[in-house]
């Protein structure tokens, strides 16, 4: 099955992995990764940049048939329970934020989620390098999930990746199937980007 390409215009500048990275929504369900290949991501992960060297991330692996999979299972969003568990592994991002239990505790770091965003980042485009797919989220119950993980007051979860195969958007609902089929765009360079101050846009 072809991947839909990056969007024009603009994206076809960019190098690989970057071109052809996107976030599809059917993944094929009977395809898993090995050790091998999750640790192949989680390096990407681990060699992000981050302040000071402090690498403030954890990444709860949550592969297909695991223990781990089935704590997150049970705590997605109704409109991430039909297409996430699908993916042959989710990666639960999760920030170290502050350096004790105490609510009035030093911050670990001051950019500890920029850090961590920077590490998904790295893993994401990996997994495009390993002909893989990845697609990241946020609906679940987050405190619950934290509950059910152990996670330490000190951390924080963030998000969800999902990384797998594209699958057959005949075995999926018609809803989840549309999803894939959506327009790619992006706002223009003018609204994200300033020359100068903020009221002198990127020309």
């Amino acid at each position: 099955m072809t991947a839909l390409r990056a969007p024009q215009p603009g994206a076809e500048e960019l190098a690989e992995p970057l071109r052809s990275r996107w976030s599809p929504s059917v993944y094929d369900d009977a395809h898993t990764l090995g050790r091998d290949e999750i640790d192949q991501l989680l390096h990407a992960a681990q060699w992000a940049p981050s302040a000071g060297n402090s690498q403030p991330w954890v990444f709860f692996v949550c592969a297909r048939g695991t223990a781990n999979h089935a704590r997150l299972v049970a705590h997605l969003s109704r409109g991430n329970s039909g297409w996430v568990p699908r993916a042959a592994v989710v990666f639960i991002t999760a920030a170290h934020v502050s350096t004790g239990a105490d609510p009035d505790a030093p911050a670990y770091s001051d950019y500890a989620l920029y850090d961590v965003g920077q590490a998904a980042a790295h893993l994401t485009l990996q997994a495009r390098a390993m002909g893989l797919h990845s697609h990241q989220f946020a609906g679940f119950d987050h405190e619950a999930l934290a509950e059910d993980l152990d996670l330490p007051a000190t951390h924080v979860l963030l998000t969800g990746i999902a990384v797998g195969l594209q699958g057959d958007p005949g075995e999926v609902d018609e809803r989840t199937a549309a999803r894939d089929q959506r327009v790619r765009d992006r706002v223009g360079l003018d609204e994200v980007a300033r020359v100068g101050t903020w009221a002198e846009p990127w020309q």
